[in-house]
C-alpha cells in the first residue's frame, strides 16, 4: 500500500495510522496527527480503491452503502500491511492507534469489527458502523474516541450512536463528542481528540 512513515522522538508513544477520507491521500492527515502528537511515529496510508479518481479504502455501492465483500478483503489486506509494515520500520505491532476521517474512520472501525489484535486505540471522525449482523470480536477496554456531526448529512446521528453502543458491547472504552459542523473535521473537533489521546498517552 502507498504510503508515508515518519519515525517520532518519543519511544514510549504509540505508531499513530492516518487513514483520510474519500478522495484525500497519505499526504492528507498529517498536520492532523501532529497536531495530536507530534511526537509519535506516523504512518500514513492511501486507499488501494479508486472511485471517480478519487482514492477510498474500500467500494461502496452507493453513498452510505458498502461493498461489504471487497470492505472484508480491504480491511484484511490493511491488517496484513500494518503486520509487515512494523517489522520494516521496527515499530511495535500492537501499539498503533489508528487516526481515520469518514471512509478511513469506517475501514478502522472495520479493523476493530473483525481483529482483535489489529488496534490499540483509535480516533473515529465521523465513522459508520462498517458491518450489521456480526460478532466483534473481544476489544477488552480497547479506547476509542468518536468524534460526530449531530447535523451530519452523509453521517446520519443514528450511526454513531449505534458504532457506540456495538463497540462498548464488545468491551470497547468508547468517548463520543458531537459536534455542529456537518461532516467537516474542524478544530474543535480535533482539539476535543487531542485532549481524549492525552489522557491515555501523554
Amino acid at each position: 500500500m502507498q504510503h508515508i512513515y515518519y519515525k517520532g522522538t518519543d519511544e514510549t508513544k504509540p505508531t499513530l495510522l492516518l487513514l483520510h477520507g474519500t478522495g484525500g491521500n497519505e499526504e492528507s492527515l498529517i498536520g492532523l496527527a501532529k497536531e495530536i502528537d507530534e511526537t509519535a511515529n506516523i504512518l500514513s496510508v492511501r486507499g488501494n480503491v479508486l472511485e471517480h479518481g478519487m482514492p477510498r479504502f474500500f467500494r461502496r455501492l452507493a453513498e452510505g452503502v458498502f461493498d461489504i465483500e471487497d470492505l472484508i478483503f480491504r480491511t484484511k489486506e490493511l491488517h496484513e500491511f500494518l503486520q509487515t509494515s512494523a517489522q520494516q520500520y521496527g515499530f511495535d505491532r500492537q501499539r498503533i492507534v489508528a487516526i481515520g476521517y469518514s471512509n478511513g474512520a469506517n475501514i478502522a472501525a472495520s479493523l476493530l469489527f473483525h481483529y482483535d489484535d489489529a488496534l490499540a486505540g483509535a480516533i473515529l471522525h465521523h465513522p459508520m458502523v462498517p458491518r450489521r449482523g456480526i460478532e466483534l470480536p473481544q476489544l477488552s477496554s480497547t479506547p476509542v474516541f468518536i468524534g460526530a456531526g449531530s447535523n451530519d448529512p452523509m453521517c446520519k446521528a443514528q450511526e454513531s450512536e449505534d458504532l457506540e453502543t456495538l463497540l462498548s458491547s464488545a468491551g470497547a472504552t468508547v468517548t463520543t463528542k458531537w459536534f455542529n459542523f456537518g461532516h467537516q473535521l474542524t478544530m474543535p473537533e480535533v482539539q476535543a481528540a487531542k485532549e481524549w489521546y492525552n489522557s491515555i498517552y501523554a
